[in-house]
């Protein structure tokens, strides 16, 4: 996946977030759904942000950037900030 299909894919998943918040606010989805969805989507922005700054990392290194790659959600969501 190149910078272009992954920053897409990010701006996919702040969409889903923003209509998913909004749904919420105006009752048509449940608490419960909402949540499950709203952390599945902040994972997955997490393990998107992840792989770009490895792919611009390997690419300022002189490195291949094709070969960042996904990595798991709980060693994405286990970095310290």
């Amino acid at each position: 996946m190149d910078e272009k299909a992954i920053l897409e894919r990010i701006n996919d998943f702040i969409e889903e977030e923003h209509a998913l918040r909004q749904s919420h606010e105006r009752a048509e989805t449940s608490n419960a759904e909402a949540q499950g969805r709203l952390r599945d989507l902040e994972v997955a922005l997490d393990q998107c942000w992840d792989l770009l700054r490895q792919r611009r990392a390997r690419l300022a290194a002189g490195q291949n950037p094709e070969d960042a790659a996904v990595r798991p959600a709980a060693e994405v969501e286990g970095y310290q900030q």
